[in-house]
């Protein structure tokens, strides 16, 4: 029985270390390729990159514009909120000084 679980094991040893051995076999040829390739076309990847960092910005640079419109709407919105409000009160104001007028008139004084 103990043969057979060292057996055991060492298969099972074997098998997950052979998956990352073929990972770092891959990722080593993909940096080998990548260094040939910027020994021959040193500026081409960088303008890959340069453009992915603009497409980036940009893309954050949107949506700070959107946030931003989106709280300039919300500050507007409030705004009429509070201006409709305000209509409201000066004119039960001037209900309430016609009332108070007409009150005054009636008791003569």
């Amino acid at each position: 029985m103990k043969r057979h679980s060292t057996l055991f094991f060492f298969t099972l040893l074997t098998l997950t270390t052979v998956p990352a051995q073929a990972d770092i076999i891959d990722d080593t040829i993909g940096n080998i390729q990548q260094a040939i390739n910027d020994a021959y076309n040193p500026d081409r990847g960088r303008d890959y990159e340069d453009s992915r960092d603009d497409g980036w910005q940009r893309e954050v640079s949107d949506d700070r514009r959107r946030q931003y419109d989106d709280r300039r709407r919300q500050f507007e919105d409030r705004r009429r909120q509070l201006d409709d409000r305000q209509r409201q009160l000066d004119q039960e104001r001037r209900q309430l000084e016609d009332e108070e007028r007409r009150m005054e008139d009636e008791y003569g004084r």
